[in-house]
């Protein structure tokens, strides 16, 4: 008898994990296969540090709540953290050009952990005290940013980097570094809430959110 066919490889890559969704199978056969695997069979990848995970969808045309759902099955696990949910499907290209793509990713980076992305993150959990995010495009964190963030790694000043709660370590923005916080002039630093980085002039500076929208930043996932 032949083997059945597996609706979900997983492979691992330099950075993390791929999950490859068959798209030539019914939706509902891959999440069912998808939380086996999860729940039952690949246990071992669901401990130790934080695992970067992409899922390649295909040719499957998806809806974004087919999309989300995939997403939260992994997301749910562990220490499995959603990068991108990628179809082929020309369905989904229909983003306007220079539109940026916002990653929306759960989690909470501890101490002695670094996330790294490429393109503007939305992070909602912590970074923790000892803890880095670290990103090509803009960090937004919907939670206390204690540790070290650095937008614009690879040298884009229009970066910026925002939080609920701000009290990092340190703050960069492509090759320029953050003073200490309690030399930015917003008064007690762990009292810091609702803040944003950015560069003039050559130099870091620090506002509150709500003054974002003047300086043309696209901030919508």
């Amino acid at each position: 008898m032949a083997a059945a066919k597996h609706h979900v490889t997983i492979k691992g890559v330099k950075d993390g994990l791929v999950f490859l969704l068959d798209d030539a199978c019914e939706f509902s056969d891959v999440v069912a296969e998808l939380r086996h695997k999860l729940e039952k069979t690949h246990q071992q990848i669901l401990t130790g540090p934080i695992i970067h995970v992409h899922v390649k969808l295909g040719n499957r045309a998806v809806t974004e709540e087919q999309r989300e759902l995939v997403r939260s099955i992994i997301s749910q696990k562990g220490n499995l953290l959603v990068q991108s949910v990628e179809t082929a499907d020309p369905s989904h290209e229909r983003a306007p050009q220079g539109t940026p793509d916002v990653k929306i990713v759960r989690g909470i980076v501890r101490s002695g952990q670094t996330f790294s992305h490429e393109g503007d993150i939305l992070y909602l959990g912590d970074i923790n005290p000892g803890g880095a995010i670290i990103s090509s495009g803009s960090i937004y964190v919907m939670g206390s940013l204690r540790g070290m963030a650095h937008a614009g790694v690879d040298g884009d000043e229009r970066s910026v980097i925002a939080a609920s709660h701000m009290r990092p370590t340190q703050l960069r923005i492509a090759g320029i570094i953050s003073r200490p916080p309690d030399e930015w002039g917003l008064g007690d630093a762990f009292d810091t809430y609702m803040e944003f980085a950015y560069v003039k002039d050559g130099k870091m500076e620090i506002d509150k959110i709500h003054h974002l929208h003047k300086f043309g930043l696209n901030v919508h996932a």
